[in-house]
């Protein structure tokens, strides 16, 4: 379940397909969708990224 202001299950379904697969090469991200909700909710709230809350 997505919390507030989070991608749902339907968005999400639409987007992951959209995003690059793990190659080998550079360092992979920790989970594609927890990147992407932490760049919303920047985008969201206009707060600078050192406020970027842990969960992201």
């Amino acid at each position: 379940m997505a919390g507030r202001g989070e991608l749902t299950e339907a968005a999400w379904e639409r987007i992951e397909p959209l995003l690059p697969q793990v190659d080998g090469r550079g360092r992979p991200w920790r989970d594609h969708r927890q990147v992407v909700n932490g760049v919303l909710w920047r985008l969201r709230t206009g707060a600078p990224w050192r406020d970027l809350p842990e969960r992201y």
